[in-house]
């Protein structure tokens, strides 16, 4: 309703301005009897020159307001890490468009089918709460993370020692193959097996290259996740000591606990009556 009031009196002082180009024509220069034709094209001239001047201005200023009570809202649902979507098709809905009119005539509009999309407030207590859920949502998305660097390790350990295994069995196979053909000159087979291992530790000296190398970066963004999830956690623990503390100031906190001060000290009296009592029996 503030933002109706406010376009509404702009609106209104546009019209104003363009009903003033209409008078200053009608008191100006409308003061003869009779006037040509080429002096009516010039007056007509002028004057649609002053509208669309005043029609323009008004347009580009709604469409620059507009902007900037966007960037208002987009600014704050950044600061607290939500993400806006608009639909542009929606506003051209004419029921849409006509229950606004009527928002601004003070009529209540009709109730609509449609579901209305509420955000959570963000002034206040509340506020601290989304805080809150949104630090639990940041420390369950990093432990996600956390988990996929952790299965890739994994998987790239996996291929890395099935790689040396080869190389063993590789090795193991030659060595056999030297031996019992020593005296022999190497056949063929046994030439293509070198050649087979040589291509063997090559590739194998690829992979383990490969591996070190995503070993240091999934190391990297592991620390970097670690060190992220502990700000977060700490941002959570602040969060929760501010609940905390303003629940504390609140006025149905100092009333429970003037109630409890109260009942400790009656049942201190109830206590000390039963005690004089007992030593009188």
């Amino acid at each position: 309703m503030s933002y109706i009031r406010f376009a509404q009196g702009k609106r209104q002082l546009r019209v104003k301005s363009v009903r003033s180009c209409f008078q200053d024509v009608l008191e100006g220069r409308l003061t003869e009897e009779t006037y040509t034709a080429e002096e009516v094209r010039d007056l007509l001239s002028g004057l649609q020159g002053a509208v669309l001047s005043e029609v323009e201005l008004e347009l580009l200023n709604s469409a620059h307001t507009n902007v900037l009570l966007l960037q208002q809202l987009l600014l704050q649902a950044q600061h607290w890490h939500l993400t806006l979507h608009t639909d542009v098709s929606e506003l051209e809905n004419r029921q849409l468009l006509e229950r606004v009119a009527e928002l601004e005539r003070g009529q209540d509009p009709a109730p609509s089918s449609a579901p209305k999309p509420r955000l959570t407030p963000i002034d206040g207590p509340p506020a601290q709460l989304l805080h809150a859920q949104l630090l639990h949502a940041e420390i369950a998305r990093l432990q996600e993370e956390n988990d996929k660097l952790r299965g890739r390790f994994r998987t790239l350990e996996g291929r890395v020692t099935s790689a040396l295994e080869d190389k063993n069995h590789a090795q193991t196979a030659l060595q056999e193959l030297r031996l019992r053909e020593k005296e022999a000159p190497p056949p063929r087979d046994v030439t293509q097996l070198e050649d087979a291992l040589s291509s063997l530790k090559v590739e194998l000296q690829k992979t383990v290259g490969e591996h070190s190398a995503s070993q240091r970066k999934i190391e990297e963004d592991l620390t970097g996740t670690k060190h992220q999830l502990l700000r977060v956690r700490e941002q959570l623990a602040l969060a929760e000591r501010e609940l905390d503390r303003k629940f504390q100031e609140t006025a149905a906190y100092r009333n429970m606990k003037d109630m409890l001060s109260k009942k400790n000290e009656q049942i201190k009296e109830l206590r000390r009556k039963l005690s004089n009592y007992e030593t009188q029996d």
